[in-house]
Parts: C-alpha cells; sequence; structure tokens
C-alpha cells in the first residue's frame, strides 16, 4: 500500500481507561478499518489525570510532564498496533491524535487536551496531526462534539432517519434526518459517573454490563434532583465535561437528601440519569426518529441498552457493528479521518453541530 492510503487514529476519551488506536486505509476517502489495539492507562497515570481535573497548586508542572508520560504511552500503542497489522510506521501517512481532555470551557473560550504531538512524531516517526478542537473553538463554536461529521460521512441513509448515539464517559448524539441539515450534541453524563460510582463501591473501573446496578432500585427523588442539573435545560449546540457531571456534584446533592440511599440504589439512579437523558434529548431534538446506532463503551452496557428500549420503545435500537463499524473504534476512526481532512486542507467541523461561524479546517500538522 502506499504511504498516503495508511492513516492512525488514537482517541483517549472522557472515560480515562485508556488508549484506542486504529489502523485505517483511506483510499476512498473513508477509513477502512484494517487494525486496532488497546493500551490502558496504568492506574498511576489514570489516578493522576483524575486528579488534574481539579484545580491544584503546580498544575502546569504537572500537566507538561503528563503531556509527555502520554506521548509515551501513546507511542507504545502505536507500535502495538503496527506490529498486529505487521506493517512499518515508514507506511504511515500521519496519525490522527484527540489528547485527553482534562478542561472544557467552549464558553470562556478554550479547551485543553494534554498531548505533546512533536514528542509523538519524534517517537514514531510518523507525521502527528492533534488539537482538533481549538480551532472550531476559535470561530465561535463549542469545539465538540466533532464526531458527528464522521457519522454524517459513514452512517447517514437516503430514506431512513438515523441517530448515532456515543456512550462514552459523555453521552452524545448525532441527528441524521434525510434531506435536512445535520445535528449533533452532547446530551450529558454517559459512562462517566456510572464508572465513578462502581470504581468507589466495587473497586472495579465499571459496572460490567450494568449487573451492578441491576440489582438496585431508582430512587425517583434523586433522579429528579440530578436531572436538575442546568445543562440539561440549555439548547444545542452544547457541550460538557467533567467541570458538569463529577462525584463532587453528585456527593453535594446525596448530603442534602434526608433519606438513605443505597450504593446500588445510586447506581441504578444514574444508570436511569444517562438513560433518561439520552431519551428527552432525542424525543425533544430528533423527531421521527427510524433507528438509533449506538457505539463506545455503554454499547456494551446490556442493562442501559435495556432501559433506552423502554424508554423510546416505537425506536429500533443497533449497534454500529450491524453498519460495519465495531462500537469500541468508532471514535478512534473519527480522528484518523479528521487528520486526513487537515492533510487534505478540507474542513472537519460541522457548523450546525458546533456553533461555530463556518467550516473551519481542524488541527495542527507535526511533519516528522
Amino acid at each position: 500500500m502506499r504511504a498516503s492510503e495508511l492513516v492512525i487514529g488514537l482517541m483517549t476519551g472522557t472515560s480515562l481507561d485508556g488508549i484506542d488506536a486504529v489502523l485505517v486505509e483511506m483510499a476512498s476517502g473513508l477509513p477502512e478499518l484494517l487494525q486496532t489495539a488497546y493500551l490502558p492507562y496504568p492506574a498511576a497515570l489514570r489516578n493522576t489525570l483524575l486528579a488534574l481535573h481539579v484545580a491544584s497548586s503546580n498544575e502546569l508542572h504537572q500537566a507538561a510532564l503528563l503531556a509527555q508520560q502520554l506521548a509515551q504511552h501513546q507511542a507504545e500503542a502505536i507500535q502495538l498496533l503496527l506490529d498486529k497489522a505487521a506493517v512499518s510506521a515508514t507506511t504511515i501517512r500521519a496519525i490522527g491524535s484527540h489528547g485527553q481532555t482534562v478542561r472544557h470551557a467552549p464558553q470562556q473560550g478554550y479547551t485543553i487536551q494534554l498531548n505533546n504531538p512533536a514528542l509523538l512524531a519524534e517517537l514514531s516517526g510518523i507525521t502527528v496531526v492533534a488539537d482538533f478542537r481549538s480551532r472550531d473553538i476559535a470561530a465561535g463554536g463549542e469545539g465538540a462534539p466533532l464526531v458527528p461529521a464522521f457519522h454524517a460521512a459513514r452512517f447517514a441513509h437516503a430514506r431512513l432517519h438515523r441517530v448515532i448515539l456515543n456512550i462514552g464517559g459523555i453521552a452524545n448524539i448525532t441527528d441524521l434526518p434525510p434531506g435536512k441539515p445535520v445535528r449533533g450534541f452532547d446530551c450529558g453524563p454517559g459512562n462517566m459517573l456510572l464508572d465513578a460510582w462502581a470504581e468507589r463501591h466495587l473497586g472495579q473501573r465499571y459496572d460490567a454490563q450494568g449487573a451492578w446496578g441491576a440489582t438496585g432500585t431508582r430512587n425517583a427523588v434523586l433522579l429528579h434532583r440530578l436531572l436538575e442539573h442546568p445543562f440539561f435545560r440549555l439548547s444545542p449546540p452544547k457541550s460538557c465535561g467533567r467541570e458538569q457531571f463529577n462525584l463532587a456534584w453528585l456527593d453535594n446533592l446525596l448530603g442534602h437528601s434526608h433519606d438513605h440511599h443505597a450504593p446500588a440504589d445510586i447506581q441504578a439512579t444514574l444508570l436511569a440519569l444517562t438513560a433518561t437523558s439520552i431519551q428527552r434529548a432525542i424525543v425533544d431534538h430528533c423527531s421521527n426518529t427510524d433507528e438509533i446506532y449506538v457505539c463506545g463503551g455503554g454499547a456494551h452496557n446490556t442493562a442501559l441498552l435495556a432501559s433506552l428500549g423502554e424508554l423510546l420503545p416505537h425506536i429500533r435500537i443497533h449497534s454500529t457493528a450491524d453498519l460495519g463499524l465495531p462500537p469500541d473504534w468508532v471514535e478512534a476512526m473519527a480522528f484518523a479521518w479528521l487528520a486526513w481532512r487537515t492533510l487534505q486542507g478540507l474542513p472537519g467541523n460541522l457548523p450546525e453541530v458546533t456553533g461555530a461561524r463556518g467550516p473551519r479546517v481542524l488541527g495542527a500538522i507535526y511533519p516528522a
């Protein structure tokens, strides 16, 4: 294969679990998945990243050191991917590296994804494209979500009204009505609170298939309080992150409650929060949806998918695997595609999704 046909996509999402790496072929202009690799974050790295989400002393120094560590970890993930694919770094046109989000404040004009693309280019010997979100924010946009542009290119149907639902740490939707503009926005917490609560009480990074939460009973009063978060009242375009939805916010609400909550009941209620906020977003903003296709880690949460099915009984719910893309790798593929568009001088954002003043070429290029 020619070097110009192969691109690597790296995604490190708000779940803070590790690095998703994909190798894709871009000969057709849309990525064809060739190989995947996953490298989990070591516990120490993950804990330090979590700590950086809260203001502390000397955080500029800590962020710079973490960016270097992340570059080293990304280089390991890339080598693992190349070894699995039995290809050389010299055959790769570019790496699309999202970086690890530690602050997202578009209303204040910035977003921060920890990354060291210059170091990654040195370590890998491959051109790196990074910093995708900043240009959209500079143009007045939210800088997120960016994947709807890829969803539209890959999943839109001429007759069926589809919604692509990505359930990562944050849940976001892409609305694909036939013959109408694409829309997309964050609709609230996906796995973020579920994972944090499970880690606190189970000592595990997530509640596998939602099994523990399924043993609990949803608390209607608490769910109502959770859904009163101001973010849910905002109209799209909108985006969110750990700044809005975190354990400190949850603990504050629980502290004001006079009822005793068993941990499994809280987990059941948090699952209801994710499902209900998704359901409301689709009902309010994606009328007459025919099909929902789910990607991200939440696609494996059978309890969550069952709850969505109950809340949206008239809409067919599938995995993106049914459209040819495994749900765990869609976002990494999207950033490979965005890197490709950057190299071609093509815009990567959708102004109707992010609220930017117009289409923009995203990202910065760090040549090998």
